[in-house]
């Protein structure tokens, strides 16, 4: 027995293509609709077994309020979402506001009318591959950038940043006194409140810790200071750059 049912998609075209073909196999189609954000008045005043409610953009905050107005006003109506290759949170959404089941947009024409027919008779319609991936995402995220160079970054005044900029590039107290036109003790006194800061006991330190959290890229290279903030310095032979004796001396 064919499903009664109801096809709304973003996309017009898309939505009549697949009303014509679940037609051909036996269901009846009330209608195919767009917008998605008109689509709850629809649903609601005709009261289908089952409505394919398609969305570009399933993480979108609001996507699935007309799930959440049907399944309110009209609790028997099953609601099918065709979407593209969910993250974990698009799924969370669609179930969360009342889906019985989520189909992708490439599935064949057959995987979308065992869906229809599941959710018609109250089980919930997800393919268990898709299931396998969002609970593999969730359980296993991907890594994310390590933002710990941004914590530390917070820690330093402009001046300080750009004097650590200077160290990674190998500059020692005088080239900073020089470089940023002031006087040598004050270079110095600069550089030790970057170490303190950091937690660091040297300026090897400090260069090694601002390349391994991507601090220096957050930082625009002073004038005169080449290599791009201390980054082609960084990954050279000899390690940081700090050239010697000069990485020694305060």
């Amino acid at each position: 027995m064919g499903v009664r049912l109801m096809v709304v998609d973003d996309h017009r075209l898309h939505a009549e293509a697949l009303a014509s073909a679940l037609k051909l196999r036996g269901h009846r189609v009330l209608a195919a609709a767009a917008p998605v954000a008109g689509a709850a008045d629809l649903v609601v005043s005709r009261a289908p077994e089952v409505c394919l409610l398609g969305t570009s953009q399933p993480a979108e905050p609001g996507v699935f309020d007309p799930v959440v107005r049907i399944r309110r006003e009209r609790p028997q109506i099953a609601v099918v979402v065709l979407g593209p290759v969910p993250s974990p949170r698009g799924i969370a959404a669609a179930f969360a506001a009342g889906a019985a089941g989520y189909v992708r947009h490439d599935e064949r024409i057959e995987g979308v009318e065992r869906a229809l027919v599941k959710a018609r008779a109250g089980e919930s319609a997800v393919a268990p591959q898709l299931l396998q991936a969002a609970f593999a995402e969730l359980l296993h995220p991907a890594a994310q950038p390590d933002d710990e160079g941004q914590r530390l970054l917070r820690l330093l005044t402009p001046r300080e940043a750009e004097v650590l900029v200077r160290v990674a590039e190998g500059e020692d107290t005088r080239g900073i006194a020089a470089g940023m036109a002031i006087a040598p003790s004050t270079a110095r006194t600069h550089v030790q409140r970057v170490l303190m800061k950091l937690g660091v006991g040297s300026r090897l330190e400090a260069a090694a810790l601002a390349a391994r959290t991507g601090l220096l890229d957050r930082v625009p290279a002073p004038a005169g200071v080449g290599g791009g903030a201390g980054v082609g310095s960084l990954g050279g032979a000899g390690g940081v750059g700090l050239g010697g004796a000069s990485a020694a001396r305060g």
